[in-house]
């Protein structure tokens, strides 16, 4: 596929479509971008998700239309809503801490026009993330690698920066707003109903964008494991579906088994006065812990390769612990998961009786 632009003549509307809460420190930036676009025509929609700072009036002020919810309702319903009053013929839901490029909306309506078999199409944030500390660094570098290394053929939707075509969107019905009231993965759950109904996606890797958003450590785990490795876990039990791309390669399955062996040989590094065939037992699992790292850094060497050509070998030496981190809690996360669906006795949390 080439990124060609379409004419500009018999170019369909497009609706962006942007959910925000209290983002009055982002939103005049986003906006920017969008106005600045090469693309035309376009509808700019803010729905402010009950926001108590300023963030409506500064979008009114850039032109958009704003509409408001009188009380926080999570991104789902806002871009629902959004969508449900837009005039575009396709939408495209970006996040109000994005910057897109000049020429991104219309490489965008180009791939929904020329491909009509193409239902949606995503792409990625850059790799220079506009915060300069070190969280900011490693987390928005680490999305931009495994979505420019992922199969263009997708199996899940990014609503970050992600366009679908309208008339699609009705037909399965938008965002899971019930199930996802708060931050998480109803773009990669609308991702799964679009493939179900026979639909392809496309990740675009010519299609990035600058996140603004800062990261700290506390944040970056909450966002990780409650917003997305045990609902994203939930979902693959309930569907039994697991992607073969993005971050649930076979490469990414087999570090989280090495990271939950390194982990499980770690006390056997303290039973200083334990002996097996007279060899003391520190050293057995020091040696098979060693194994096992150097076959997660073999694994995950393309990663460090790129952090370090983008940032230097001191940044990634600081980037392994956090890695390794990633793998256990994402693996503990599923394994959790799993046992409230497997056994019996957690059967009620699973499947909760309905009024």
């Amino acid at each position: 596929m080439t990124n060609e632009i379409i004419p500009k003549t018999n170019q369909p509307l497009l609706s962006v479509i942007i959910p925000v809460h209290n983002g009055g420190k982002y939103i005049e930036k986003c906006l920017d971008a969008l106005i600045a676009s090469s693309y035309s025509p376009i509808e700019i929609v803010v729905v402010d998700d009950g926001s108590t700072d300023d963030t409506g009036l500064l979008s009114r002020q850039k032109g958009a239309t704003v509409f408001r919810l009188p009380k926080q309702s999570g991104p789902a319903s806002a871009r629902n809503f959004g969508a449900q009053h837009a005039d575009g013929e396709i939408l495209l839901f970006i996040d109000s801490d994005v910057v897109v490029r000049r020429e991104s909306i219309s490489l965008i309506a180009a791939k929904l026009q020329r491909y009509p078999e193409i239902a949606a199409v995503f792409g990625s944030y850059d790799d220079e993330p506009a915060e300069v500390n070190f969280i900011s660094q490693y987390r928005n570098m680490f999305h931009h690698f495994h979505h420019q290394h992922s199969d263009m053929e997708a199996f899940t939707f990014w609503a970050g920066c992600g366009a679908i075509k309208k008339s699609i969107f009705d037909e399965i019905g938008g965002f899971d707003q019930k199930r996802y009231t708060k931050p998480s993965i109803e773009d990669i759950e609308l991702g799964y109903r679009i493939r179900k109904k026979g639909y392809r996606i496309l990740l675009d890797k010519d299609l990035q964008v600058k996140h603004l958003k800062r990261w700290e450590f506390l944040s970056m785990l909450r966002a990780d494991i409650f917003q997305r490795a045990i609902p994203w876990s939930h979902l693959i039990l309930e569907t039994k579906f697991l992607p073969k791309n993005l971050n649930l390669k076979l490469s990414h399955k087999i570090s989280s088994i090495l990271v939950a062996l390194l982990f499980l040989l770690m006390p056997s590094l303290f039973l200083t006065h334990t002996k097996f065939y007279n060899i003391p037992v520190p050293h057995i699992a020091g040696f098979f812990s060693l194994i096992l790292f150097t076959n997660f850094f073999i694994l995950n060497r393309k990663l460090y390769s790129f952090y370090t050509k983008k940032r230097g070998i001191i940044f990634t030496i600081k980037v392994i612990p956090l890695h390794i981190l990633y793998y256990l809690y994402s693996g503990v996360s599923f394994v959790s998961c799993w046992i409230v669906y497997k056994i019996p006795i957690f059967e009620s949390f699973n499947h909760p009786e309905k009024d």
